[in-house]
């Protein structure tokens, strides 16, 4: 995407989604082409696999800096699909909230601390992170599907009952 062209103008307070391949990072716009977000070591623009190493991370920096330096070549989007879940804070005191914490170093969790439980802390003074309910939810369904696919071969395979066996051992 151009640097110059968007889908939606950003307005101050906006949560800006940005698909990174495997994930998304989040950011909060904050005005005049800058965003604050929650970045640990391995996060940035055309980091690729390499940010997939932030799971290993306990700690990140809170950056502001512009929009295109953290977006880079990615594609983004505004998204605030959480106003109907949630009430936005008031904007003034968002964006007084994420100057606070720029420059500091915070605890990092990809399940329970990542960026976008920081920006949507941050909007609606509730820390949600959807993508991280999507994968828990897509890894419950692979383990159920995992323990149907063991419970299946067993009865397949090893599904002889005791009786059975006994019966056999009679014939021999």
């Amino acid at each position: 995407m151009a640097p110059t062209l968007y889908d939606k103008k950003p307005e101050p307070g906006d949560l800006i989604e940005i698909f990174r391949g495997n994930y998304q990072h989040w950011a909060l716009y904050v005005g005049d082409g800058f965003v604050v977000h929650l970045a640990p070591p391995s996060e940035g623009p055309g980091a690729g696999a390499n940010s997939m190493m932030s799971v290993l991370s306990d700690k990140a920096k809170v950056k502001k800096e512009e929009i295109w330096d953290v977006v880079g070549h990615d594609q983004w989007c505004v998204n605030n699909q959480l106003d109907e879940k949630y009430q936005v804070r008031p904007i003034h005191e968002i964006l007084r909230e994420a100057q606070a914490y720029v420059d500091q170093e915070m605890p990092y969790c990809v399940f329970r601390g990542n960026c976008e439980h920081f920006v949507t802390e941050l909007r609606y003074g509730k820390a949600e992170s959807r993508q991280v309910r999507q994968a828990v939810g897509i890894g419950a369904t692979l383990v159920g599907f995992g323990i149907l696919a063991f419970v299946g071969i067993a009865a397949i395979f090893g599904g002889g009952s005791k009786k059975k066996n006994e019966e056999e051992e009679e014939y021999k």
